[in-house]
């Protein structure tokens, strides 16, 4: 697919992504938030979302349901988990936190024919696309995991440190879990669903390892840290919100990078050597 095709495709899956948005709200009706130019920045959230999205399908040698599923996941991906750590941090909002998941699964279903259809042209078939999983033995795969997951949890707390002077107050209106839940919140849900978002970001994108690892890093960061926290809403403060965006696209980026990079395919002479052993 070449970059005008792309760039088509991607302005397609924006007008088709609004209208699904719009169906969405008409199923599942939520209070309307009264903040200024409020629609505009849904739009440009938006546009951010699929952007990065359409990047990634134009490069996926999936076509079919495994592409439109795929790609419409991983904003689901994101909202699940948001949606769990919301529910843990802020207690005392008045998050219509059922509705907003209800709404962002039925956005994800109607939108994964719109990927179907743009982006499920013939299937490409590419050398590049290395199967990071299935290419490692049990034991590779469980260590790599453990020390992704232990990464996330690492960075997620040294940026969480940094910006806390300057969220303090904030977060002195609200009832925070203890350490061992928040441990557990970051070990066992938010980091194992990035890690699985991260592999299937590379796998898509088919990229050798560096570049891969950079390129999904963006992606990743994209989806993850300015998507959500670019729109602005009634229960972060804006000074907040810009902190916790600081926050979440540094540390997001450098994991994911680690991730990316840490199953990306081995260096050449390292093949060589591993297809010799094998």
């Amino acid at each position: 697919m070449t970059f005008s095709q792309t760039i088509l495709r991607g302005l397609l899956a924006f007008i088709a992504t609004c209208i699904v948005q719009v169906i969405a709200g008409m199923l599942v009706p939520m209070k309307p938030i009264a903040l200024p130019h409020f629609l505009l920045w849904v739009v440009l959230s938006t546009a951010v979302s699929v952007a990065a999205l359409s990047g990634v399908a134009a490069r996926s040698e999936w076509r079919g349901w495994r592409l439109g599923t795929a790609v419409a996941a991983f904003p689901l991906l994101v909202t699940s988990v948001n949606f769990i750590e919301g529910v843990v941090f802020l207690t005392n909002s008045q998050v219509q936190w059922a509705r907003v998941f209800l709404y962002t699964v039925i956005s994800a279903i109607l939108s994964i024919p719109v990927w179907m259809l743009l982006f499920g042209g013939p299937k490409r078939t590419s050398s590049d696309h290395y199967p990071m999983i299935r290419s490692k033995s049990r034991g590779e795969r469980a260590w790599k995991f453990v020390l992704s997951d232990v990464s996330y949890v690492f960075l997620y707390f040294l940026a969480g440190t940094i910006i806390f002077p300057y969220v303090k107050d904030f977060y002195a209106t609200q009832h925070l879990p203890s350490t061992g839940q928040l441990v557990a919140l970051q070990l066992l849900v938010r980091g194992p669903v990035f890690i699985l978002m991260v592999l299937g970001l590379a796998r898509m994108l088919g990229l050798p390892r560096v570049s891969g690892a950079l390129a999904v890093a963006a992606v990743f960061t994209l989806l993850t840290g300015v998507v959500p926290l670019l729109m602005p809403n009634p229960y972060f403060p804006d000074s907040v919100r810009w902190v916790h965006m600081c926050e979440v696209t540094s540390s997001n980026f450098v994991f994911s990078a680690f991730v990316a990079w840490l199953w990306g395919r081995p260096e050449p002479a390292r093949e060589v050597a591993l297809r010799h052993a094998a």
